[in-house]
């Protein structure tokens, strides 16, 4: 059966900044890969337009996944360093507000979660107890930036809030692979200690586009202090329940964690009202996570 810590750190890595906010109070001496940025490339195979970065960004803003409220239902399989599980999830999400999770294994609820913009909560039924915490705590636990809008973007392969001013896009065609790219940086900016003064970050996305659609078809998120990356990439877009999105979702996370999240899902509902409160009962005990 899955740990309660585990459930806390898959609700870690599920937050995507997992990757991008491990931190530390000084800079790892061995990090000594650079981020690289993406540059034109050319091939007479693929003939591909330049499009500068306010088309891209209009381009992939007009075809994002537009919801107010969806519920998604999916088979996830995951490895953190090396240690294997798979479960079954249950989402419900209204846009811009709350996430509410049930996490699955074999038939029985493991755990429910609870996510806004600045708390979570959980429940297991199974102890019969739970936990509530905001995100400083998550954060401290984890050693993460955790974010609600990294989340519910990866979910749904939607592209995270960035700066759209010209001189911070970065447009990119790459013949090679014939596509678009669009390297940004994010509104959100990460918090550091750095020298016990807190600073803050850039956050970097590298934005991957379907040139026929220009859906996203990997994202990137790059913490450039630690070279901590958190990739996403969709997959087998259809038309399944008359909702064009990926089917499947591959997360890669290169940090002081490695992980890997494939989310298949199985169902996809669109702008149907769904329950999101939790409820604790009175009888359960409050739990406490602590780091190993």
């Amino acid at each position: 059966m899955i740990s309660i810590r585990y459930i806390v750190l898959f609700a870690g890595i599920l937050l995507g900044t997992l990757v991008v906010g491990c931190k530390s109070k000084k800079r790892s001496k061995n990090t000594t890969n650079t981020v690289v940025q993406p540059t034109d490339t050319l091939n007479n195979k693929c003939k591909l337009d330049f499009k500068n970065g306010r088309a891209l960004t209009k381009y992939m803003l007009e075809n994002e996944f537009k919801f107010d409220w969806l519920y998604l239902k999916a088979n996830v399989e995951s490895n953190v360093d090396n240690d294997e599980n798979n479960f079954d999830v249950k989402a419900r999400i209204k846009r811009d507000s709350v996430i509410y999770i049930v996490v699955e294994k074999l038939g029985l609820d493991v755990a429910k979660i609870l996510i806004t913009q600045d708390s979570v909560r959980m429940r297991f039924d199974l102890k019969r107890q739970y936990f509530k915490g905001d995100f400083k705590y998550i954060n401290d636990l984890l050693n993460a930036d955790l974010d609600f809008e990294v989340l519910q973007s990866v979910l749904v392969g939607n592209s995270a809030k960035f700066y759209e001013e010209d001189e911070k896009l970065n447009p990119v065609t790459d013949r090679t692979n014939c596509n678009y790219k669009l390297s940004t940086e994010r509104k959100k900016r990460l918090r550091r200690i750095q020298n016990n003064e807190e600073q803050a970050v850039k956050a970097l996305q590298i934005i991957t586009l379907n040139p026929d659609n220009f859906k996203i078809t990997k994202n990137e998120f790059i913490d450039p202090l630690t070279n901590r990356i958190f990739t996403a990439n969709y997959q087998e877009f259809n038309n399944k329940d008359s909702i064009y999105a990926p089917r499947l979702v591959n997360i890669d996370i290169l940090a002081e964690k490695k992980a890997k999240l494939k989310i298949e899902y199985v169902r996809i509902e669109k702008n149907v009202p769904q329950k999101v409160t939790l409820n604790i009962p009175k009888s359960y005990d409050p739990v406490e996570i602590k780091k190993k």
